[in-house]
């Protein structure tokens, strides 16, 4: 089942605020989740491997945050490229950061050189975002893409409407993405195929009853915790 932008935060609001799971535990499990895939990504060895995540002043932003924290942990050299200004990011992001900071990673402006990176991590704008990217995020896509470094995006690419699948100018074309909880509609158009890369599908906790009303069964995780969907 794919869910609409709409229904997608329905179901994160169902999650938070029917079935009592903390939004800061629903984060730390797609950061670890992106975490593993990026770890995939980089043949299973991350250690001394260079890493930059791009992050938005929003919950995706707090995502990419939570596993640039994790990759660190795991040996990675990281390095974390803001979208925003510091000021403009939301509270729990904010506390993401400063977690981060705290950690001893390098967090540069939107400006910052990521150019030594052997893979991105796009945590700039969520299944929510509408309309084409302005500055400095559209910079850094436009800067991401022409690097030539493998991109994951976390959840969905930078730029890709959720829910029709159509690209802005300019939008992220990414290697792989880990996307959260369920599938959005927008991934089933053609156009957005290329942005994507390879998708995977990844558990982060959502509650039984959610993955019931949208008729998909959780049992999709019985074996893995992160899905290959394509």
């Amino acid at each position: 089942m794919y869910l609409t932008a709409e229904e997608m935060a329905e179901a994160d609001r169902a999650a938070i605020e029917d079935f009592g799971i903390d939004v800061v535990a629903l984060m730390e499990n797609a950061g670890f989740a992106t975490a593993q895939l990026a770890r995939k990504m980089l043949g299973n060895d991350v250690d001394g491997r260079e890493v930059c995540c791009l992050a938005g002043k929003g919950n995706n932003g707090g995502d990419g945050l939570v596993a640039a924290r994790r990759l660190h942990g795991w040996g990675c050299r990281v390095t974390v490229v803001l979208g925003s200004k510091r000021s403009e990011l939301r509270d729990i992001p904010a506390r993401q950061l400063s977690s981060v900071e705290r950690n001893g990673i390098p967090v540069l402006d939107s400006e910052g050189d990521f150019g030594g990176a052997e893979l991105l991590i796009d945590g700039l704008l969520g299944y929510g975002s509408k309309g084409n990217p302005r500055e400095p995020t559209s910079g850094l896509i436009r800067r991401a893409n022409s690097s030539g470094i493998p991109i994951l995006a976390v959840d969905i690419p930078s730029g890709l409407d959720a829910t029709t699948g159509q690209p802005s100018d300019p939008c992220i074309a990414a290697n792989a993405t880990v996307t959260f909880g369920l599938p959005k509609t927008g991934f089933l158009d053609p156009r957005a195929r290329e942005k994507v890369g390879e998708l995977y599908l990844a558990d982060i906790s959502l509650p039984k009853p959610i993955y019931s009303r949208y008729a998909q069964s959780p049992a999709i995780f019985g074996k893995d915790t992160l899905v290959r969907v394509w």
